[in-house]
C-alpha cells in the first residue's frame, strides 16, 4: 500500500509516518513528488493498523498496491524514472533516445578504441561490450576479465561515452563497478537472485535484461529485487524470447515496450541484436523500437563482423550503424523526441 501525503506535509509529518510503518514491521520507501510526497509500504500489508496510519496528521488517503511488483509499478510513483549515466550524464528515460552500441565481447585494445570512436562519431551515448562473458559452452571465448575492464574505461575517458558491461557473478561486482558506468544483467542471470541483490546494494545504474522465457511479471519482479535493496537505477531491456520460430536467434516481442511504459516508470531499452540475431534485421528492428516508444536501443556493431570472437552474425559494422543513425533521427522528431 501507499500513503499519500497532503500538499503541503512537513518532513516531520512525513517521518512520523515513517516511525509507524516501521513500528507495524514494514519497510518504507519515501518519494517525493512535484506536487506531494508518497509512503510506499513493503511487506505484508495485513501486520499494519491501516486506521492508525490514516490518521497520522497530514496523511490525506491510503491506496493498495495491486501489482505484485511495488517500487516498479507506476501506481507507486506516477513519475517516469530518469536514469543517468556516464560522465556526459545521460538521462535514460528523458526526451532523448539514447543509443548504445558496441561489440559482444573486449578482444583487443585497438578493437575497442577504433569501435568507440566510430560510435562516438555516429551519436551514441555508449559504449558496450563484455570483459565477462557466460558463453554456452565452456570451450567458447570467456572474455578478457579485469584487462578488458580497463581497455573500456580507457575508452571511456577518451570519448566521453558511457560504458556498458555485465557482470556474470556476484563475486563480480565490485569489480565491475569500478570500472564501468552501468552494470548489466544478462538474460541468463534474470532470475539470480543473489546477484540482483548485490547489485542493488551499490550506487551504480543497473541494465537488467529480460530471461528468454521469462513472463513481464518475472521480468519485472526481477527489478524489484534489484530496488529492493535501494538502488533504484535500474533500467528494463528487452532482448526476445525463446520461441518455437528457427529463422531468428529469438522472437522479439516489441508490444512489450508500450506495455511496460504502461506499468512502470522505468525506462526501457531494446536489444536487437540478440532479439534476432541477424545482422540485416538490427537496422529495421531499431527502427520499430525507436517508433513504439523506447528510451533506448542497445545493439552490437564491430569493426570486422567476420572475425569477431562472439555474436559476428549479429553485429553490424560502424558504416552501416552511421546509416542507420539518420533513419533513426527522423523516426525519434516524428514522435516528439530526439536522438
Amino acid at each position: 500500500m501507499i500513503v499519500v501525503m497532503k500538499p503541503g506535509a512537513g518532513k516531520e509529518h512525513v517521518q512520523h509516518v515513517v516511525e509507524l510503518v516501521q513500528e507495524f514491521g514494514l519497510k518504507e520507501h519515501v518519494i517525493y513528488g512535484t506536487d506531494r510526497t508518497v509512503v510506499a509500504c513493503l511487506g505484508d500489508k495485513r501486520m499494519a493498523d491501516k486506521g492508525a496510519i490514516e490518521n497520522a496528521p497530514m496523511v490525506e488517503r491510503i491506496v493498495p498496491i495491486l501489482a505484485p511488483f511495488k517500487r516498479a509499478s507506476l501506481e507507486v510513483k506516477k513519475e517516469r524514472t530518469q536514469v543517468e549515466i556516464g560522465p556526459n550524464k545521460f538521462s535514460m528515460g528523458g526526451r532523448q533516445v539514447g543509443i548504445i552500441a558496441g561489440p559482444c565481447s573486449v578482444e583487443s585494445r585497438d578493437q575497442i578504441l577504433r569501435t568507440a570512436e566510430a560510435v562516438k562519431e555516429a551519436g551514441c551515448i555508449g559504449l558496450r561490450g563484455g570483459a565477462f562473458k557466460p558463453r554456452t559452452s565452456p570451450y567458447s571465448f570467456q572474455g578478457m576479465g579485469e584487462e578488458g575492464l580497463k581497455i573500456l574505461a580507457e575508452a571511456r575517458d577518451q570519448t566521453g561515452l558511457a560504458i556498458v558491461t555485465e557482470v556474470v557473478g556476484v563475486e563480480q561486482v565490485d569489480l565491475c563497478a569500478h570500472y564501468a558506468d552501468v552494470l548489466q544483467i544478462g538474460a541468463r542471470n534474470m532470475q539470480h537472485f543473489p546477484l540482483l541483490e548485490a547489485v542493488g546494494r551499490i550506487d551504480k545504474p543497473v541494465l537488467l535484461k529480460r530471461g528468454m522465457s521469462a513472463h513481464l511479471d518475472e521480468f519485472l519482479l526481477a527489478a524489484e529485487y534489484i530496488m529492493n535493496e535501494g538502488n533504484d537505477q535500474v533500467i528494463l531491456c528487452e532482448r526476445g524470447v525463446r520461441t518455437f520460430e528457427r529463422y531468428v536467434r529469438n522472437t522479439l516481442p516489441l508490444a512489450i515496450v508500450p506495455e511496460l511504459n504502461n506499468l512502470t516508470h522505468l525506462p526501457v531499452v531494446v536489444d536487437p541484436s540478440h532479439g534476432t540475431g541477424h545482422a540485416h534485421l538490427v537496422p529495421a528492428m531499431c527502427r520499430a523500437a525507436v517508433a513504439v516508444g523506447a528510451d533506448g536501443v542497445m545493439l552490437e556493431c564491430h569493426p570486422d563482423p567476420e572475425h569477431a570472437a562472439s555474436d559476428g552474425a549479429q553485429s553490424i559494422t560502424p558504416e552501416g550503424l552511421k546509416s542507420m543513425m539518420a533513419t533513426l533521427k527522423r523516426i525519434a522528431e516524428a514522435i516528439g523526441r530526439t536522438l
